[in-house]
């Protein structure tokens, strides 16, 4: 039996996958964070690139595209019967493994190198995810513009810790210890 919902049942649907998806990206993309740090003493230690912006304001920029990406995802999801839906979230998920592998990658493993690829792959993917988005909700492509946007700034930033610091800095001693002698 095919039918189609009301306006009211898309913007229900809507709203419930909200309530539950932008907590989720948001929780997910904290977690991933908890891999890696700025703090370490490995990164502190970088030559930091002209590009840099303050440290504050990769918390605040993150969290607010994590609630612009758990509402794109939303429109979608709820896009019940909308050709290409499934290949859509299926493309999302794809996607923000590689998201999500930037920070354990870059600063948990302290590797720069490894870093850019992840971010590469992101981009690329990202696009991938806002095409196809595109076809099921326009809406919601258009949610993501800022996400690629910052992604790609992220790129050129990841690249340019490469330029500046070529030997990929020192890694962080396990228990290291700084003895001064007297």
């Amino acid at each position: 039996m095919n039918f189609l919902a009301s306006k009211a049942q898309l913007r229900a649907s809507f709203l419930r996958w909200a309530l539950f998806l932008v907590p989720l990206i948001v929780l997910l993309g904290f977690t991933a964070g908890q891999f890696g740090s700025p703090q370490t003493a490995w990164f502190q230690g970088l030559v930091k690139p002209a590009i840099f912006p303050p440290t504050m304001w990769f918390g605040i920029v993150w969290s607010v595209l994590y609630v612009m990406i758990g509402l794109s995802l939303a429109l979608v999801v709820s896009a019940w019967g909308a050709a290409g839906r499934g290949v859509a979230i299926i493309v999302f998920a794809i996607h923000f493994i590689g998201n999500l592998a930037w920070t354990p990658v870059f600063f948990g493993m302290q590797n720069m190198w490894g870093g850019l690829y992840v971010l590469i792959y992101a981009v690329i993917t990202l696009i991938a995810v806002i095409a196809v988005f595109w076809r099921v909700r326009r809406v919601a492509a258009l949610l993501l513009i800022p996400y690629l946007a910052w992604a790609s700034f992220a790129t050129v930033l990841n690249y340019q810790f490469i330029v500046e610091n070529p030997d990929g800095g020192t890694p962080a001693e396990e228990g290291a210890v700084e003895r001064i002698e007297l």
